[in-house]
């Protein structure tokens, strides 16, 4: 059976809840035998797509998993953060047909809410490997 490589795009902001969600996706990619081939650094949510893109143009990456936290915030900006970055997440999977998770707590959430969320580093990876063996 072939071993998937997989690329992995996190967001700094908040990286205090993201880089431990990072550790939960990178652990359990090595329980299910996927290969974490790169892993690119975003400075938010928001700025995700670029990078999801470039990693979906390398032949070597089947699929990719998104890790981030949007904060709900004094204003609405975090919905449109998280709608604009889902849409394109979805625009990109599409485009390059590979899978691309979207690993991505809130938007209108706490702090609290968001590190009780960490465990969703783990779902994006596990969502990229099912998509990858169930669409062959």
């Amino acid at each position: 059976m072939k071993r998937y490589n997989i690329g992995i795009v996190v967001s700094e902001f908040n990286f205090d809840i993201t880089s431990m969600m990072l550790e939960r996706a990178k652990a359990h990619a090595a329980f299910l035998d996927v290969n974490v081939a790169k892993v690119i650094s975003v400075p938010g949510v928001y700025d995700m797509p670029l990078a999801i893109k470039k990693l979906l143009e390398d032949g070597g990456i089947d699929g990719v998993a998104t890790l981030g936290c949007v904060i709900e915030g004094e204003t609405d900006h975090d919905q449109i953060v998280i709608q604009h970055a889902a849409r394109k997440i979805i625009d990109l999977s599409l485009q390059y047909d590979k899978p691309v998770s979207l690993g991505i707590s809130g938007p209108g959430m706490t702090r609290l809410q968001a590190e009780e969320r960490i465990e969703k580093g783990r779902d994006a990876v596990e969502a990229v490997v099912k998509l990858l063996k169930n669409l062959g």
